[in-house]
């Protein structure tokens, strides 16, 4: 079985992540969940097959979830306080 489908991130949410199958779009996503979500941003668009190797999360979840609901939400990372110091230090580093 392969899937083609497309990943869109969250605006409001780092590390929050929506896989839905290419031809539907985000027409099976709740309307609440959508709003929660923020106006999606494409990420791209991939080939889902049960041997493929996702970065942070299991493919099979993903692809029962996309044909029974339509739609996979992938949550950020829980962070644990040492974390959460390291992540805001970072953030307070010069770019360039």
């Amino acid at each position: 079985m392969k899937l083609l489908c497309d990943i869109y991130r969250s605006p409001r949410k780092d590390e929050m992540y929506l896989y839905v199958q290419k031809q539907d779009g985000v027409s099976r996503v709740p309307e609440n969940l959508q709003e929660l979500f923020g106006t999606p941003v494409h990420v791209t668009t991939m080939l889902i097959t049960p041997e493929r190797k996702l970065a942070r999360a299991d493919v099979h979840k993903v692809m029962n979830a996309l044909q029974e609901q339509g739609y996979y939400l992938q949550m950020p990372p829980v962070q644990d306080d040492e974390m959460r110091a390291i992540a805001a230090q970072n953030s307070k580093l010069p770019r360039g």
